[in-house]
Order: structure tokens, then C-alpha cells, then sequence
């Protein structure tokens, strides 16, 4: 019992150091994230039909 009560005194500490992000960097964060995804997936995009017609144009 008493581990377990030196536990969550442990984790309650811990838990006060957190520094949670400001809401202008999460914001910031998240269009990176979108706008690097599309980049990523017009990437792959293009990638795939350019193969695509090339495997078409040798096998037809």
C-alpha cells in the first residue's frame, strides 16, 4: 500500500512539470501536418500514374 501511495505521489509531481504547448503552436503544428500530408499524397499521386501509363505503354 504504501509503494502505491509513493506512486501517485510520484506521478502527481510529474505531473505539475508538464509544459502543455501554446494554442498558436498547436495550430501552427497542425497545418504543417496537413499541408505536408497533401504534399506527400500529390506526391504519390503523380508517382503512381506516371507508372501506371508507363507499365500500360509497354505491355499494350
Amino acid at each position: 500500500m504504501k509503494k502505491m501511495l509513493e506512486y501517485i505521489k510520484s506521478v502527481r509531481s510529474e505531473w505539475f512539470k508538464i509544459v502543455w504547448p501554446s494554442r498558436d503552436s498547436v495550430v501552427h503544428a497542425t497545418i504543417m501536418i496537413l499541408v505536408f500530408s497533401g504534399l506527400a499524397a500529390l506526391f504519390f499521386f503523380v508517382v503512381d500514374s506516371g507508372l501506371n501509363a508507363l507499365v500500360n505503354w509497354i505491355f499494350e
